[in-house]
């Protein structure tokens, strides 16, 4: 696919105007603006696609499809991150994983480097206890952008989560530019990955990210310029976001048009969201996640409240129209403008492989090959 070809649809799918410049003086000053940049934030907050159909419901849980996979997920999927956490108990983790389970979440995140592993662990521990993992479908993610990085993660990640395969495996923090190339490139992570699908340790494959919808954007041009059809894409939804660098109105549309799953995730913004003074309820945070197309909207679950919460949403989720969703929008947008309680996206407070660069590896041997001596 033409790079340029790509952007135009990718722009147009979220609803922006895309026009040829070829044209123009090369110091031609810029057009008088009439309306926002391509890219920038939207003249409409709300026109964002949200369903009409909440999604199959049996018993306390909503089930939707995995993209165009034809699997059938939770629509709330159970974080992986704050059953880690020091302050749970391996005892409690287990027993939220196992009422979760119980009352019909199916959807379970992790990643190779939550809490140094005690994430896996005991997530691990509590899905092969009677026979919880074969109830579950199972995520987890990997840092490593090379082939030898990544083929260890994933092997690490097996036998924290006492598994011989994983569901879903994803590419982790896709925040940098050069993240899309380190990836595919010849002795890149993708190389393990496919590999780890070819031999049983994984069945599908994403990425996720959380830092800008253009760089999500640049990943999904990637694959398609490589002719790789990614099964899902994990990121921030949330009422902030939409008025803000916003994945939904980004990048969502192209995964609905293209069968590709969405994952939300930080609906709460790990809860700094929830430190604002906008008038909104957690239930009507988790509500606008929920009505956006996502397959499983992710959220953290290390107490018994977290828990019933996240099934009070489902239970009384009822899709909303654009005017509810205006009018929600409205009361975060004093909030949202500048990103403010989006850390994720304006600061490093959550970018861990920024913090652990040994993480993703080091360059491949094509790389080093080529790069001059820095001395």
């Amino acid at each position: 696919m033409e790079r340029r070809s790509f952007l135009q649809g990718a722009a147009l799918g979220a609803g922006l105007a895309v026009t040829s410049s070829a044209g123009a003086a090369v110091n031609a000053p810029p057009p008088p603006s009439s309306g926002p940049l391509p890219g920038t934030r939207p003249n409409d907050p709300a026109d964002l696609p949200f369903v009409t159909d909440p999604g199959e419901r049996r018993g306390e849980m909503l089930y939707r499809p995995f993209g165009r996979t034809g699997e059938k997920i939770s629509a709330i999927g159970m974080g992986g991150f704050h059953l880690g956490k020091s302050a749970v108990t391996d005892a409690e983790a287990t027993r939220l994983i196992h009422e979760g389970v119980d009352r019909g979440i199916t959807f379970m995140d992790n990643c190779w480097d939550y809490n140094e592993g005690r994430s896996e662990e005991r997530m691990g521990i509590a899905l092969e206890q009677d026979g919880y993992r074969n109830k579950v479908f199972l995520m987890s993610k990997m840092d490593g952008r090379t082939k030898q990085e990544a083929m260890k993660q994933i092997d690490q990640s097996l036998r924290r989560l006492r598994t011989d395969r994983i569901d879903l495996v994803q590419h982790h923090e896709i925040l940098r530019y050069d993240d899309p190339d380190r990836v595919f490139a010849e002795g890149g992570a993708m190389e393990a990955f496919v590999e780890a699908r070819k031999a049983g340790k994984l069945r599908y494959i994403g990425f996720t990210g959380h830092k800008d919808p253009r760089i999500h954007l640049q990943m999904l041009e990637v694959a398609a310029e490589r002719g790789f059809h990614f099964d899902s894409v994990q990121m921030p939804i949330n009422v902030m976001d939409a008025h803000f660098r916003s994945f939904g109105h980004m990048v969502l549309p192209y995964l609905v048009q293209n069968g590709i799953a969405a994952l939300a995730m930080k609906t709460f913004g790990d809860g700094v969201i929830l430190k604002s003074d906008a008038a909104i309820k957690p239930i009507e945070y988790l509500h606008f996640s929920l009505n956006l197309p996502t397959s499983v909207v992710i959220t953290g679950i290390q107490n018994q409240r977290d828990l019933d919460q996240a099934f009070e949403a489902v239970k009384t989720f009822t899709p909303m129209d654009k005017a509810a969703v205006a009018e929600l929008l409205n009361r975060s947008r004093p909030y949202a403008l500048e990103g403010k309680y989006e850390l994720f996206k304006t600061s490093a407070t959550f970018d861990g492989t920024a913090k652990n660069a040994a993480w993703l590896g080091e360059d491949v041997p094509g790389v080093k090959k080529l790069a001059p001596t820095m001395e």
